[in-house]
């Protein structure tokens, strides 16, 4: 049986159970305490970017996040920390907060994403290796794993070092 999930940006009353879900999801509060950091960080936090997935019964299960970033000198969003409670995961709440980001993103006028992570699981909403656009990150991580997405095929994508939000540490 599917679960249809409800998606909405962020309200103020959202945050400690954002904080929940990232420290159900994870084996140590990196993710939890990063959110936190960027959600201060006026440079990095876009409003309307933020984006729960809740399930019928109004708990909030999966999550996900895009922040500002830049492309050498163009500015771009970094998608992450993405989460999902244990117990829904694989359940269409990660999927569903992802895609109502970036629908946001596109928008919002944004030009592209980047994301480190699954290099099977990223695709299905578009993202593909970001060395394809020329993009490289601050660090050595196997091609697969570092992914862009135009999110505005009219406009050129910009090429360069990822340069992320203080907050990330790189």
């Amino acid at each position: 049986m599917s679960t249809s999930w409800t998606t909405r940006p962020e309200r103020s009353d959202d945050v400690a159970a954002i904080r929940d879900i990232n420290l159900a999801a994870f084996p140590c509060p990196h993710e939890a305490d990063l959110i936190e950091a960027l959600r201060d960080d006026p440079q990095a936090w876009l409003p309307g970017l933020s984006w729960p997935a809740e399930a019928p019964d109004g708990e909030l299960t999966g999550y996900s996040l895009l922040t500002r970033c830049h492309v050498g000198d163009s500015p771009a969003l970094a998608l992450g920390p993405c989460a999902v409670k244990p117990e829904s995961q694989r359940g269409g709440a990660g999927s569903a907060a992802i895609r109502a980001g970036l629908r946001a993103a596109r928008e919002q006028g944004e030009n592209l994403a980047v994301v480190l992570g699954h290099a099977e699981y990223y695709p299905r909403f578009g993202f593909t290796p970001a060395s394809g656009f020329g993009i490289r990150p601050p660090f050595d991580v196997e091609d697969k794993y570092m992914m862009a997405l135009a999110l505005d095929p009219d406009r050129p994508v910009p090429s360069g070092i990822i340069r992320y939000a203080a907050a990330f540490g790189v």
